[in-house]
């Protein structure tokens, strides 16, 4: 990746004031050239000038000699640009129109488009020319990086504006700065480089004497997140001065940025709450403005801030997700499905969205995101065929290339809902065949989670419990002990009863427990009473049929709606249920 890195510069300038308002002029006779040998005489060269100027004819020129170091791909490279000052005094009728500047500029596709249409001007707004560079990086950008970066890096009219943005920083607009500084993040250039060092130094000065906008704080924030990261300690002096704002007057967009920004900002105590109760109440109002991105940054945000009381913008902002659930992006989604599981916020309508959304997508949305839809749909009781089918299918295609915990995360599910898909043959073929061969990248907890899962849907792992039974696997299990020790009793007494040819390793009696414990909360009560009173009403008496009572081998019953199905079996007409080992069970 090309880095700009200006370290050295001859700069000769008038020493006449200028006021801040000013215009970027690109004159008939600029020249850039390259080598390591400087030209003898600039005269003689057919140049170009790249200059500053305000409407009181105010001239920025270098009327000698300026040596740029431009780095790029390790290779230092000398360039030496020329200019006069004769050429300085264009009239002020070459002046485009900035309505119709942007209108042209938006139009353009590439980077080399853009600079000849900068070529082509004579005179530039700093608004226009930080436009220019920003949509630069809008079109050289993409989810690799940037497109030709030594094409953009080593262009002269890049370099001309960079040299005038950082020799002239003091003289630009606030607008003209902040976004020069945004477009140029996005370009890569070094953070350490004395352009970036000059735009931050002038935006810091700024800043401490209360001159900067809403907008602008929001602009430099989010410059500052992403150059500097969560540890920049300008932040908090931005959101100091967020708090004098009028936040009914916020848009959305500076909303978002402050959510962003409390969100690193805010470490311990309620020092900010005030902020973020004016804060909760504002967003409240404009939820039906939000787009996509905004609703899940202020979701993550609600979820990082702990935000439990904002009960309400919680509420709203999940019910206006669903609308948007087709166009979230991965990471995006993955905040929503978080900020609803941590709210324990469930919308049937959502998850009608889901349906319809997984199934179209499964092929092209990200392991980890589908690993958190199952979660999702796990952890809220939701058996949606449509969700975990789609899942078998991508499972069976890519499971290759997925992680361990986003395996146990796609088969986990359909154990604690107990849910074989039509594809179930497949689906466990497929994930006999990863275990084999990754078995050792397995963390032991998440492990033994896959295992238990897949006896809970009759899929018996016989040929992976030799290893969880094993001395140095028992060790492993740290901090869990007690769920551990039920989940291994319970696979051991499974295999006991289920299938008697296995005649491998057993677990030693002081991991097995006695009784397994099951909190109430976890039965569901509405359900219960409906398999009550249905055996009620055909059994006729109640003493005909039990609850909640422990079964031969310690089978769950209750925990699962399956389970509930079985203890219809089990009170209409008792059977040993067939089972077969996860290896042969196709």
């Amino acid at each position: 990746m090309a880095l700009i890195s200006q370290k050295s510069f001859q700069f000769y300038s008038s020493s006449t004031p200028a006021r801040r308002s000013i215009l970027m002029t690109l004159s008939k006779r600029l020249s850039f050239i390259s080598g390591r040998r400087k030209p003898q005489n600039c005269s003689s060269v057919a140049t170009r000038m790249l200059c500053f100027r305000d409407k009181s004819q105010y001239v920025f020129c270098r009327k000698k000699h300026v040596q740029l170091w431009m780095q790029s791909l390790s290779v230092n490279e000398t360039v030496y640009l020329c200019g006069d000052t004769e050429s300085s005094t264009k009239s002020n009728n070459m002046w485009i129109d900035e309505q119709l500047f942007f209108k042209k500029l938006n139009s353009l596709c590439t980077s080399k488009e853009i600079f000849d249409f900068l070529s082509s001007l004579e005179v530039l707004s700093d608004t226009m020319a930080s436009g220019a560079l920003q949509r630069i990086s809008e079109v050289e950008e993409d989810d690799n990086g940037l497109k030709n970066p030594e094409e953009v890096l080593e262009n002269e009219v890049f370099r001309a504006l960079c040299f005038q943005f950082e020799f002239e920083s003091s003289k630009l607009s606030n607008t003209g700065l902040l976004n020069a500084l945004q477009a140029l993040i996005k370009l890569r250039i070094d953070p350490q480089s004395t352009l970036m060092a000059s735009l931050l130094a002038e935006g810091e000065e700024r800043l401490g004497k209360g001159q900067l906008t809403t907008k602008n704080l929001c602009a430099f924030g989010e410059s500052l997140l992403e150059l500097e990261g969560p540890s920049c300690a300008m932040l908090e002096q931005i959101v100091n001065h967020m708090q004098a704002k009028d936040i009914a007057k916020w848009s959305p967009r500076e909303i978002v940025m402050v959510y962003k920004m409390l969100q690193v900002t805010v470490r311990e105590g309620e020092k900010y709450q005030g902020l973020l109760n004016r804060l909760n109440s504002v967003t409240l109002t404009v939820v039906s403005q939000l787009s996509p991105k905004f609703t899940s940054i202020i979701l993550n945000s609600l979820v990082v801030l702990q935000q439990t009381r904002a009960v309400p913008l919680v509420t709203a902002l999940c019910k206006h997700s669903v609308k948007h659930t087709p166009y979230f992006t991965d990471d995006e989604l993955v905040n929503v499905l978080e900020a609803f599981l941590y709210f324990g916020h469930r919308e049937q309508i959502f998850t009608e969205a889901l349906e319809t959304h997984v199934p179209k997508s499964i092929f092209t949305m990200h392991p980890q995101t589908v690993s958190k839809v199952m979660q999702y749909c796990c952890q809220k009781m939701i058996l949606s065929k449509p969700i975990f089918d789609a899942a078998a299918e991508g499972f069976i295609s890519d499971a290759d290339r997925f992680t361990t915990d986003q395996i146990a995360g796609y088969i986990i599910p359909f154990g604690t809902l107990n849910y074989l898909p039509p594809s179930a043959s497949s689906l466990f073929r497929k994930l006999e065949m990863v275990l084999h061969t990754r078995l050792s990248h397995f963390q032991p907890h998440t492990l033994l989670n896959l295992l238990h899962s897949c006896v809970l849907i009759q899929r018996y792992p016989v040929n992976f419990l030799p290893k969880i039974f094993s001395p140095y696997f028992l060790q492993q299990l740290q901090g869990k002990e007690q769920i551990a020790t039920s989940q291994l009793t319970q696979l051991f007494l499974t295999v006991t009863l289920e299938c008697p040819f296995y005649k491998g390793p057993k677990l030693l009696p002081k991991y097995q427990v006695k009784a397994f414990f099951m909190p109430h909360g976890s039965l569901d009560v509405h359900l219960l009473k409906r398999v009550r009173a249905g055996l009620l009403y055909l059994l006729k008496k109640r003493t005909y049929f039990a609850s909640e009572v422990s079964t031969p081998y310690f089978y769950m019953v209750g925990k699962e709606r399956e389970s509930y199905r079985r203890l219809w079996l089990s009170a209409l007409c008792p059977a040993q249920l067939g089972s077969s080992p996860l290896s042969k069970n196709y």
